[in-house]
């Protein structure tokens, strides 16, 4: 994010100081420009819909479900990076991404989903009714505060989980672990939504990852039966192809995928990444600051 603000300030503050008193600063002409930064930025997407594609080099198809596209995973990046200002560590192992055609990366509303693989070996599944989701929401929590110093340190606002949007179901046939969480990063005016589906596999698990507000989670459920059956693993890869003798079992089971214990073993670093923002105000803040700093410099 913060190269592509310095890139859009240098650009916009050169062009005003050419044409306007640097004693004024125009906020709403400033982010006016900035929106339409932002989709020239989205306009150099690839974009697909209507079609099928492969993902995590042929592990699985992707079918884009009706009324929806999808980007590939240096597109994806630029997303959560530069346009919806993430920590750069969320987006490593990003497949790609999906948006409702009515809204797209580069708009205030709607919503995103971020679409990621994680290869740590076959999810046993037996002991999935056997978890206190309230107990594990309390633990999920505590973590989250404790990773914010860190957030800080980085430059990243604080974040706080609310509590469970929709508590935890786990698809036994067809092998999909769904949840979502409501989350509150402190500057934004309304809590976020990350909505979570799990897809396990032969050797790890694919993640979609709902990224948007609150108030897009009826349009999340009204459309959650597409999203859930736009995945296949290809032959080869799918959870029913596990071979007990030749593939490696996963030191963990469903819980520690909910409550992101794995990621938190890697330290506070990797644990930071584990929910996603569409940080719309804390990114406009930033412009603003970054355009305020360099009509400084100018005046000078």
């Amino acid at each position: 994010m913060k190269y592509l603000l310095l890139a859009f300030s240098l650009t916009a503050f050169t062009l005003s100081a050419q044409e306007d008193s640097l004693d004024t600063f125009d906020e709403a002409a400033y982010l006016e420009a900035y929106q339409a930064y932002k989709d020239s930025v989205a306009g150099t997407f690839t974009y697909y819909a209507d079609t099928t594609v492969l993902i995590g080099e042929a592990l699985a198809a992707l079918t884009v479900p009706e009324g929806y596209t999808f980007i590939y995973a240096e597109d994806a990046h630029t997303v959560l990076v530069d346009l919806w200002g993430n920590p750069p560590s969320t987006s490593e192992g990003t497949l790609g991404m999906l948006f409702p055609e009515d809204y797209g990366p580069a708009t205030a509303e709607g919503y995103g989903i971020d679409i990621f693989y994680t290869q740590e070996g076959y999810i046993e599944d037996d002991d999935a009714a056997d978890y206190d989701y309230d107990e594990l929401l309390e633990e999920m929590q505590e973590s989250t505060e404790e990773a914010n110093a860190y957030r800080m340190e980085e430059g990243y606002e604080p974040m706080h989980l609310i509590g469970w949007a929709a508590t935890p179901r786990y698809d036994q046939a067809n092998k999909r672990l769904h949840w979502a969480k409501e989350l509150y990063f402190e500057g934004e005016d309304a809590n976020t939504l990350n909505y979570n589906i799990l897809f396990l596999g032969r050797r790890g698990y694919l993640t979609m990852n709902v990224i948007g507000g609150m108030e897009d989670l009826p349009e999340v459920n009204e459309n959650l039966d597409d999203i859930l059956g736009s995945v296949a693993y290809t032959e080869g890869n799918r959870y029913a192809d596990f071979n007990p003798a030749t593939d490696e079992i996963a030191a963990y089971g469903l819980a520690a995928l909910i409550g992101a214990k794995v990621l938190a073993k890697t330290g506070i670093l990797a644990s930071i990444g584990i929910f996603l923002v569409k940080a719309w105000k804390l990114i406009l803040v930033g412009v603003m600051a970054a355009g305020a700093g360099l009509k400084k410099f100018l005046g000078k």
